[in-house]
């Protein structure tokens, strides 16, 4: 969360190309599509009006036309507050009645629906609309509405890990120490903008030290002193900053990046290597994977999950839950996963 709003601080002119390694699972087409009485295939829109630029009905009047052209028999549900995303998909997926349950909004309400289908065989998909949009980036699911109009017929599935942080489910990216602390006070400031984030980062920055406990990974005691743990299903928290930057979303790991406090000075050249996908040549952070991961602090420390800001906790247990979720990707992405 804190370094997909610093992108917008630290602009890069051009962007290094990467290509992701290590991936060890290739997506297989499954039987997806059922047809109904009808003879369309069923799909259910959770739709968050208030995400990204608000409410506009001329986007739901040019889905509805573009489902009835694809023959899909579309069905839109609009949230009305905190959890009922997750409520919604969650009566979805048992109703049985959908073929692929969308996420239509930012980060938050995609962590919401995964909650409603994880651990069963309801296929998710997710149409951006939030200012991040980590995960979709990462999966390389258009952000342009009309281009992301395309995807939705898509049949190709994968089963998407995702990992739990003191049971909070996570399908992105969730952190320890800045950037939660940073979430928090954020959320309870009232106000919104990249100015008074920007106005927290820097009033927060000096005095805000590194943190460091008890960390085992595997059952492996692991010696480190961070300003930032983040615990990377994919690759980036949004707008492609990029954590993790080899981070697969199916190989049943997590990376866990330990960042140090960078000096002030050498912040815009941290930013552009994680921007441009070269986070692993800097000095200021250390990379690693595993499927179990406990930190014990002395005192209670400020944590994220999927940009969301949660009650400080001195004990953390994180846990990969591999292939959990049946997600929908554009059929040429398959690489990027």
């Amino acid at each position: 969360m804190l370094f997909s709003r610093i992108n917008n601080l630290f602009s890069t002119s051009q962007a290094l190309n990467f290509i992701l390694r290590g991936l060890k699972s290739i997506p297989v087409k499954l039987p997806l599509f059922m047809t109904s009485a009808t003879g369309n295939k069923q799909v259910l829109f959770i739709i968050n009006k208030y995400s990204g630029t608000g409410y506009k009905p001329a986007v739901e009047g040019r889905l509805l036309s573009f489902c009835q052209q694809a023959g899909l028999e579309a069905h839109l549900e609009f949230t009305q507050g905190r959890g009922h995303a997750t409520q919604l998909a969650r009566e979805a997926s048992q109703s049985k009645n959908f073929d692929v349950v969308f996420a239509m909004g930012g980060d938050g309400t995609v962590n919401e629906v995964a909650k409603g289908v994880v651990n069963t065989n309801q296929v998710m998909g997710i149409i951006p609309k939030g200012s991040g949009n980590g995960l979709a980036r990462h999966l390389g699911i258009p952000l342009d509405f009309k281009k992301c109009l395309g995807y939705i017929p898509s049949e190709e599935v994968i089963a998407m890990d995702s990992f739990t942080v003191n049971n909070h489910l996570s399908i992105n990216v969730s952190g320890i120490g800045f950037d939660g602390h940073i979430a928090d006070l954020f959320g309870k400031n009232g106000k919104r903008g990249l100015a008074n984030y920007a106005r927290l980062v820097l009033q927060e920055f000096m005095m805000y030290n590194e943190i460091s406990g008890e960390i085992f990974i595997d059952g492996t005691s692991v010696q480190a002193k961070a300003f930032v743990i983040a615990f990377a299903n994919s690759s980036q928290f949004g707008n492609n900053a990029r954590i993790a930057p080899y981070a697969s979303v199916c190989d049943g790991e997590l990376d866990i990046s330990f960042v140090k406090k960078v000096p002030f000075l050498e912040a815009p050249a941290f930013a552009y290597k994680m921007f441009s996908g070269t986070l692993d040549k800097s000095n200021y952070i250390k990379l690693l994977k595993g499927k179990e991961i406990s930190l014990r602090f002395s005192e209670p420390v400020a944590f994220h999950v999927d940009g969301e800001a949660m009650q400080a906790e001195r004990k953390f247990e994180v846990k990969i839950n591999p292939g959990s979720i049946r997600l929908l990707i554009p059929g040429n992405q398959s690489k990027n996963i």
